[in-house]
């Protein structure tokens, strides 16, 4: 049930950003929940092989680099979604950005409370 929450507010978290952003489009709500679900399982299977594959570049920038392999998951997502389209790497770059707000300030509230039980 908690990764069901954690999808849906990552849905909410997509339809934001794709309101905020004039280079981002999402077409609805269902548009955003695949969206979500797409970056889930690329978060999950494409970024680790990512991040395993540029770990030099990772130590010398520092881990900036990991910013980069987000918003090249963003531009994957945009190839695969229909309805859902980023004008290109910046505004993924900044579509990534800001959906991590999102979601840390989404789920910041609950990790407080499931560490005071």
């Amino acid at each position: 049930m908690n990764f069901l929450a954690r999808l849906l507010l990552s849905a909410i978290a997509v339809l934001l950003t794709g309101y905020l952003l004039d280079g981002v489009e999402v077409d609805g709500f269902v548009v955003a929940l695949i969206v979500a679900v797409v970056l889930a399982i690329l978060n999950a299977i494409v970024k680790p092989i990512l991040v395993i594959l540029t770990i030099p570049i990772t130590i010398v920038t520092l881990g900036i680099f990991l910013l980069v392999i987000n918003a090249v998951i963003i531009l994957l997502a945009d190839a695969v979604v229909p309805g859902f389209e980023v004008d290109g790497f910046w505004w993924a770059l900044l579509f990534s950005i800001i959906v991590s707000i999102i979601n840390y300030l989404f789920s910041g509230n609950d990790k407080k409370r499931t560490n005071n039980r």
